[in-house]
């Protein structure tokens, strides 16, 4: 077995580790915008949570079983957008992590429940095995500003994506372009289409290339291709590919559907 397949195996094992967790994707039972909530009431979720535009402001009576910092709240307290681990959420129910989410200016609440049915039924995700044939020299060309283009998310609505360049690579002898986002780490991040999107695979993957060098060379390896988290919980509200990210070539590779028995 090679370093390349061995290195593959470990990424898939702890990919499937990694969504399956106590709160991983599949733990997601809800994601609730407060600006759909004026009366501060949640669905399934005690206290009342009030959007202002600085913080989230939750006021809790002992009785309604809500911790902060481990704490049980009694009486209120502000609230920024939870940056960390879900399992680091500030505020708890139980086992439940609410996390504090903002998106273009709104507030929401997800609610991270390790009990979720998708945990219980998950069978693990359809993987393709690793191919060479999938794994190409592409070049990253920044644009010379940030762009911000308007996408469909899997809620329905739409919302801002960042772009930061362009990610270009040949496969089977054709040229391809995708525009990508940079990560503040300086990895890159693709929201892409093919065609075997719903059909063989899920109808949009994600792929997330190393930082490129200062050539702007980096791999881009399709057998690293990831479902969205929508993928595995309805929740999420996770972006459609931009404009010219839908490849005409099939790409057989990678993580194409989560499993079903």
């Amino acid at each position: 077995m090679t370093d390349a397949v061995q290195d593959w195996k470990h990424w898939h094992e702890q990919r499937t580790e990694t969504v399956s967790a106590p709160y991983g994707p599949l733990a997601l039972t809800g994601t609730h915008w407060l600006a759909d909530y004026p009366e501060g009431h949640l669905p399934g979720i005690p206290g009342h949570w009030v959007d202002t535009p600085d913080a989230v402001v939750l006021t809790a009576n002992p009785d309604e079983g809500l911790t902060v910092d481990g704490q049980p709240l009694t009486g209120k307290v502000h609230l920024d957008a939870d940056s960390g681990p879900v399992s680091d959420a500030r505020v708890a129910l139980g086992g439940r992590r609410l996390v504090v989410l903002r998106r273009e200016g709104l507030w929401a609440v997800r609610d991270f429940d390790p009990d979720a049915a998708a945990r219980r039924v998950f069978r693990g995700i359809d993987a393709t095995a690793y191919d060479a044939r999938w794994a190409v020299p592409g070049r990253f060309t920044p644009y010379g500003e940030d762009r911000t283009v308007t996408v469909g998310n899997a809620d329905g609505k739409e919302r801002g994506l960042g772009l930061g360049g362009e990610l270009s690579f040949r496969l089977g002898g054709v040229e391809h372009t995708l525009q990508v986002s940079v990560e503040a780490d300086g990895s890159l991040w693709a929201v892409f289409a093919d065609a075997s999107s719903g059909l063989s695979s899920y109808r949009f993957r994600f792929l997330r290339p190393a930082a490129p060098g200062a050539d702007g060379r980096t791999t881009v390896d399709f057998n690293r291709a990831l479902l969205p988290p929508c993928a595995f919980a309805d929740h999420f509200i996770c972006p459609f590919p931009p404009p010219g990210n839908t490849l005409l070539t099939e790409i057989a590779a990678g993580e194409r559907n989560l499993r079903d028995r």
